[in-house]
């Protein structure tokens, strides 16, 4: 009788293992294709901001702008493959350096597109000041609209170089807000003189949402810190409101600093904001999402390492930050909320239900918890990707919200009817 029981209790193990893994949803990449290096010379891993021989070639989008890319003050370069919807125009300062390099730069992870692919591509015209100068060197400037200005690499005229793109933002835009639906499992805190963000330990997505700006008190320079964030987590950073701004010197050259080494499984995403900002002295770290077509954000750090989607518009360079700003060119491989994407260009979001609290300390502290449910609903859209190589991989060992559990739950399937078989035998057996 004894044994009987024992089987019985494997039995019933395998079926709560089942059916505790059923309610965890399955881990899914950014749409269309976007994050992953892609190709066959994409390299083994990324290496640190260096000047020195190319590391690899990733065929990837690196910058997405679904309205205008606007080139001002001392801007410099965007490392990797560069897609508008709108115009591209540059028209830097007077006194700062005259050019402006797209796919290959002097300083970045050096893994460019292919030699000879499109480094820009335009929906609109391409606008160059007078005296100034667009490098494209190695590779094609693709575009639909008009081409004013001085450019080097390749002319295209292209009226449909947008079109294998055009579904993208609407399928960003319903990603950012289901993004920012996503259960939260920490917390974040300014303290004014840095925001801490305090994780849950286990999960294999850390999810933090916050209504403030992550900036000090009076609005200059602070530190990012995170803690119980496992190695491996994918970490999203949900900045809702309005208008939202970074203003941060957390971030380095070299990959010994803690976001550094979170870059490739970091995200920060700005669902609802018409106007944001990424500012401060700082070479920042992690990929960052714009949902709102009608949203303009300006970048003005020294260097952004990571991917950079946004449907709306943005401004490169300003006099939030260092000169010489640049974009280089990291991948994300993280895992997020598994999200129903638009097949078509039109995407609807209504928000059925919100929360959110708010508390502060006597020092210059908030803090902020949410929970959202909002549905989506689209008609129409493109997707082109590549196929995809994923240098991170997967990290099942984290306790998850949003890990692979398909052999997870074949795995207990079979456990519960080895169980039960198991189970009848034995008690015919004590019957017999």
């Amino acid at each position: 009788m004894a044994r009987t029981h024992l089987l019985g209790v494997v039995g019933a193990t395998a079926l709560l293992a089942v059916v505790a893994l059923h309610g965890v949803g399955v881990a899914d990449p950014l749409p269309g294709g976007l994050g992953p290096c892609l190709g066959a010379q994409c390299p083994p891993g990324f290496p640190p901001v260096h000047n020195g021989a190319f590391a690899g070639r990733d065929e990837a989008v690196n910058v997405f702008v679904g309205g205008d890319f606007l080139v001002r003050q001392s801007a410099a370069e965007a490392e990797g493959r560069i897609v508008v919807g709108g115009d591209f125009d540059l028209a830097k300062a007077a006194g700062a350096s005259s050019v402006y390099n797209v796919g290959i730069v002097g300083v970045g992870s050096r893994v460019p597109p292919p030699d000879g692919s499109d480094f820009l591509v335009t929906g609109g015209a391409v606008t160059v000041a007078p005296g100034q100068a667009l490098l494209a060197e190695g590779g094609v400037v693709r575009h639909a609209g008009p081409l004013t200005g001085a450019i080097t690499g390749v002319d295209q005229p292209d009226p449909a170089a947008f079109t294998p793109y055009a579904g993208l933002s609407a399928q960003l835009s319903a990603a950012s807000t289901c993004y920012a639906a996503a259960a939260v499992t920490g917390t974040a805190v300014n303290q004014g003189y840095q925001t801490l963000f305090t994780g849950d330990g286990t999960s294999a997505l850390q999810v933090f949402t916050v209504d403030f700006d992550l900036a000090g008190a009076t609005g200059g320079q602070q530190g990012l810190v995170f803690e119980g964030v496992p190695d491996g987590a994918t970490v999203l950073v949900n900045l809702v409101g309005a208008a939202r701004r970074i203003v941060t010197y957390t971030g380095e050259l070299t990959d010994e600093g803690q976001l550094n080494r979170m870059r490739e499984r970091l995200l920060w995403n700005f669902p609802d904001a018409t106007a944001a900002e990424i500012a401060g002295t700082a070479q920042f770290q992690g990929s960052v999402l714009v949902g709102n077509p009608a949203s303009t954000t300006t970048v003005t750090v020294p260097g952004l390492a990571g991917r950079f989607f946004t449907t709306g518009s943005l401004t490169h360079g300003g006099t939030g930050g260092g000169t010489g700003n640049e974009f280089h060119a990291y991948p994300f491989t993280g895992d997020l909320p598994s999200c129903a994407i638009p097949t078509t260009t039109t995407a609807t979001t209504t928000t059925t239900s919100a929360t959110s609290t708010t508390t502060a300390t006597t020092e210059p502290t908030t803090s902020t918890t949410s929970t959202a449910t909002r549905t989506i609903t689209s008609t129409t859209g493109v997707t082109t990707a590549p196929t995809a190589t994923h240098p991170g991989g997967h990290h099942e060992h984290l306790a998850g919200t949003g890990a692979n559990v398909g052999p997870a739950v074949l795995t207990a399937g079979l456990l519960l009817i080895a169980g039960s078989t198991t189970l009848v035998l034995v008690t015919r057996r004590r019957r017999g």
